[in-house]
């Protein structure tokens, strides 16, 4: 039996990279259908039984959701898609609690970062078939962290199975911190405007001319400069502070 997967990505290069994830992480035959906005994923949709999936023979099983898009937010197309009966993770480069709770309470079923390995994707979406939620291990760590580290505040409804327990406090998101934007090279913006658009490190240097351990230097300085820890963390700050 083949089984439909839609994957909304605006990045045809992160899409391709996508596509590979998928067609690697499952034995059953697939049908790959890329959208690369918002109208476009909802045309599958409708094609598909729409946003109730009632009303098709044939809808998607898994749905991959990137949430910063040309024509809108993924959390738009979640909470539309709340009654549909496929599994929806959010594939993105965002780590930071602004984007991840939302999507967890708009109805994600996994949150994966695109920045992640390509080995470490396929793990975690062939935990889909043991019924077990798809989930970067950074995005883990970081759920643990603020069960951990709020046991009496008010905490987003997700369905984590972990008990709230005392633990020292949240490192502070890197979004929070100040760029001192002089101290970037040329060449370092251009890596990390490209690293913010979710291209792997192979993939910047065949765009710069240069070898793939350059750019890797240059991500090291960049995170040194800018006082980060992932490229995540990296892009969204850059995003926050007009850097890219």
């Amino acid at each position: 039996m083949t089984v439909k997967v839609l994957i909304m990505e605006d990045n045809p290069v992160a899409r391709s990279f996508l596509c590979r994830v998928v067609r690697e992480s499952f034995s059953d035959a697939q049908q790959i259908v890329e959208a690369g906005d918002l109208e476009g994923a909802r045309r599958q949709i409708a094609l598909a039984g729409g946003p109730s999936g009632l009303h098709g023979t044939d809808p998607f099983r898994l749905i991959l959701v990137d949430l910063e898009l040309p024509d809108g937010n993924g959390l738009e197309l979640l909470a539309e898609l709340s009654q549909y009966p496929a599994t929806k993770i959010v594939t993105t480069l965002y780590s930071d609690d602004d984007h991840l709770f939302p999507a967890l309470q708009h109805g994600a079923d996994g949150y994966l970062l695109k920045e992640d390995r390509f080995e470490v994707l396929v793990e975690e979406l062939q935990k889909i078939v043991r019924g077990q939620p798809p989930l970067s291990p950074a995005i883990a760590r970081r759920l643990l962290n603020h069960f951990r580290s709020a046991p009496d505040a008010a905490t987003p409804a997700v369905d984590s199975g972990l008990r709230a327990t005392p633990g020292a406090p949240p490192r502070p998101l890197a979004m929070d911190k100040p760029i001192d934007h002089e101290r970037l090279t040329p060449r370092e913006t251009e890596v990390l405007t490209y690293l913010s658009k979710g291209f792997t490190i192979k993939e910047i240097a065949s765009l710069m001319g240069i070898k793939w351990f350059t750019v890797n230097d240059h991500i090291k300085s960049i995170y040194k400069k800018l006082n980060v820890s992932s490229r995540a963390e990296a892009a969204v700050l850059a995003s926050k502070q007009g850097l890219v």
